[in-house]
């Protein structure tokens, strides 16, 4: 299994409440506009690394839905839908089952706990799940279970205090290599990975998305650009500023899966 080569993807457009979104830490409501426009070039530049994009409509009624990802994790063949952490957030998963049911022949339901797509991250050696204020102990124990019914390998690991979502502090760049803060990295929560760390300064890249040859990381942290260029990453920034001030990052907007 190739960990990058996703060819689908399906993203939300983002919901005029979206402004309303849910923040660990308050930098100001953003633009509507600005997260229109960082969302269109986001799906863009997806689909220019050629992965087939569908996009459904905005739900007014759940200003954070535009993150699909807390939804659901997505493999080849088959999904599992999770129950988000966030009380405001737990219709959004409902909203998006049929749309798993018509595209993956097996769909599996999380039933205990919470867990949110967020605190997952999907490596060759298995899928680690990170413990945290939003996925609870029993939601990462029951999604180890339902992983093993579709093949996959679960463990549970603990995001450090203060981190939103695992992945708010790590990607996976290659089959060996993951991305993460050095917070995230005294945790050693990924044994047998090679880490490479964001500068001092310039945490919030760790949420870096590899796509193909691609990876994508969000403007705005030149110093995590030169390190991931110099270890021959080909490296393709994208702006993040308006989206960033409700805690997203560049995985969390879409579900991708190779088909």
């Amino acid at each position: 299994m190739n960990f990058h080569a996703f060819n689908r993807a399906i993203v939300r457009t983002p919901s005029r409440s979206v402004v309303e979104g849910l923040r660990a830490v308050d930098f100001g409501a953003p633009s509507y506009d600005g997260v229109i426009a960082e969302h269109r070039d986001y799906v863009r530049v997806l689909e220019s690394l050629g992965v087939s994009v569908e996009t459904l409509p905005a739900l007014e009624a759940f200003p954070d839905s535009v993150f699909v990802e807390d939804t659901a994790l997505v493999f080849t063949g088959a999904a599992i839908l999770l129950r988000p952490g966030a009380a405001t957030r737990r219709g959004e998963a409902a909203e998006m089952a049929a749309t798993l049911n018509r595209n993956f022949a097996r769909m599996l339901h999380l039933e205990d706990g919470t867990a949110e797509g967020g605190d997952v991250l999907t490596t060759p050696r298995g899928v680690f799940i990170g413990a945290s204020a939003r996925t609870s102990v029993a939601g990462a124990t029951a999604l180890v279970a339902l992983l093993a019914q579709i093949g996959q390998q679960g463990f549970v690991v603990n995001t450090p205090r203060g981190v939103l979502h695992l992945k708010s502090d790590c990607s996976l760049l290659d089959d060996e290599t993951i991305l993460c803060t050095s917070c995230l990295a005294a945790a050693e929560p990924f044994p047998g990975f090679r880490l490479i760390l964001t500068p001092p300064g310039e945490e919030g890249a760790a949420n870096a998305l590899r796509i193909g040859d691609s990876v994508l990381l969000s403007k705005g942290y030149p110093k995590t650009a030169e390190v991931l260029a110099r270890a021959s990453y080909n490296v393709k920034p994208l702006a993040t500023a308006e989206i960033a001030k409700i805690d997203a990052g560049l995985s969390c907007m879409s579900l991708r899966w190779r088909a």
